[in-house]
């Protein structure tokens, strides 16, 4: 008997309302990508019947992206106070950091090393991450979020909507942002199982608790 399960050790990783806000996220993400391919190719993707159906469920989906953002900005802003810590790379991230996790990423994991980077409540994520999330929740994802109320209230707003280019530049901006997004789903996926085991970052996304990985 090796006793291998009895020397497992895990951190509470993931608090509960991260959890809750997570999956509501990407469940409005995941809706937003598919409607609005509706939308945008309603001549080759009929998914939600009409055209219409496709685009109230698409804003409904956009509402509640933008209020899950908000809170999500008021709780690492405001009752954590870490939001920059947290997603900001530092000096050594910069430096060092992202060009060990490349590294890691794109040779060591195949030969079997472990990350450069052990995650803790306090510096969550790795230096790639940080860049990531920082570039997708500090910048793209307000865009996007600006960008589709302006498309969903064109009349009442149109001054603004004129000030920055019109129309079809705000919808063009709109679906490029929304095509970063699709694309960050895959890229994202594909990285959660480059853990220890495929399923190590999935975890923690469901009860909080991450297995800490040994060497």
């Amino acid at each position: 008997m090796s006793g291998h399960n009895e020397h497992k050790e895990f951190i509470y990783l993931t608090p509960m309302p991260v959890r809750i806000w997570h999956w509501i996220n990407a469940l409005g993400i995941v809706t937003l990508c598919i409607t609005g391919i509706q939308i945008r190719f309603p001549e080759y993707v009929n998914i939600f019947g009409t055209y219409k159906s496709a685009i109230r469920l698409h804003n409904t989906a956009g509402v509640t992206v933008s209020i899950s953002y908000a809170v999500w900005l008021c709780y690492y802003l405001i009752i954590k106070g870490n939001l920059f810590k947290l997603y900001v790379p530092n000096v050594y991230d910069i430096k060092m950091g992202i060009f060990k996790q490349v590294l890691y990423y794109f040779y060591y994991f195949f030969k079997g090393g472990s990350s450069p980077h052990h995650a803790t409540p306090d510096d969550k994520f790795n230096p790639m991450q940080k860049v990531a999330y920082m570039g997708l929740m500090l910048a793209l994802l307000p865009l996007v979020i600006l960008s589709g109320i302006l498309i969903m209230n064109v009349a009442p707003l149109r001054e603004w909507i004129i000030v920055l280019g019109g129309i079809k530049l705000l919808v063009s901006a709109h679906f490029l942002i929304a095509c970063c997004f699709f694309a960050f789903l895959f890229v994202h996926i594909y990285l959660a199982t480059m853990g220890h085991t495929p399923l190590a970052h999935f975890k923690p996304m469901w009860d909080g608790w991450e297995e800490i990985e040994h060497h």
